[in-house]
């Protein structure tokens, strides 16, 4: 009878896991290799700012939920980090926009405290763009203006100086977002440099200096549908010192 229980037991959890399209976390890796900012279980390690948008835990995952009424929202670590490599797996839902903040800051004399600072964007909007700049195609011609802007992987100064790096030349990155699925997320910060890659396509690629340590944040933007999510796990961070680089 035990092992049959046990057998029950086992399946229901595969059960779970395959419904939530979510993986068991696995042990942080030894110092050497980075660890998990993120444990699974708690939000222990990080801190709200912004606006009101929920954050809560589940199955394994940060989820950030959209309230109406509030601004940008963030979910920022409590150490800051200066050079390191970042990886992490997010979900969002269509019709919300999000990112990934690394190096930012908030402070009492910059804006009443807004959140600032580099963000790698994580754009889902479906909304043919015909902005400026124009995305162009791998041989350089102008994209339809039918497709969608789609600078998934791109730089955002949030709060401060606004694009850095959008992705209108970069034809193979805006591709490589998959919606309604898990899209995996690099981000390399050295020095004043500052990559990022999706699923493993390179995106951007810059030079800047301006803030050489800060926080790391998950965002919720503002919204005026509530309900909206997007799902981070697996977010793993690695620190580079002077010798690693």
């Amino acid at each position: 009878m035990t092992r049959v229980v046990t057998c029950i037991t086992i399946l229901a959890i595969i059960g779970l896991v395959a419904a939530t399209g979510c993986e068991i976390l696995p042990p942080p890796s030894p110092s050497g290799d980075g660890v998990y900012i993120f444990d699974g279980h708690t939000l222990n390690g990080w801190v709200q700012r912004g606006g009101q948008a929920h954050f809560s835990v589940q199955n394994g995952m940060i989820v950030g939920e959209t309230v109406t009424d509030t601004p940008n929202s963030f979910l920022c670590t409590q150490r800051e980090y200066g050079d390191f490599s970042l990886d992490l797996e997010f979900l969002v839902d269509e019709g919300l926009n999000s990112g990934v903040q690394i190096r930012s800051q908030s402070l009492p004399d910059y804006k009443d405290g807004r959140v600032h600072g580099y963000q790698v964007e994580i754009d889902p909007s479906r909304k043919p763009y015909a902005g400026q700049p124009k995305n162009l195609l791998a041989d350089g011609r102008p994209a339809p203006s039918t497709e969608p802007r789609a600078w998934t992987g791109g730089i955002y100064d949030e709060a401060r100086r606004g694009w850095l790096a959008d992705l209108t030349r970069n034809e193979p990155a805006r591709r490589a977002f998959r919606r309604a699925a898990w899209n995996h997320l690099r981000i390399e910060a050295v020095g004043d440099s500052i990559r990022t890659w999706i699923n493993g396509v390179p995106a951007a690629d810059i030079k800047d200096n301006m803030t050489p340590k800060g926080f790391i944040a998950l965002q919720v933007h503002s919204s005026d549908v509530a309900g909206l999510h997007v799902r981070f796990r697996n977010i793993h961070i690695q620190e580079i010192g002077p010798a690693l680089r």
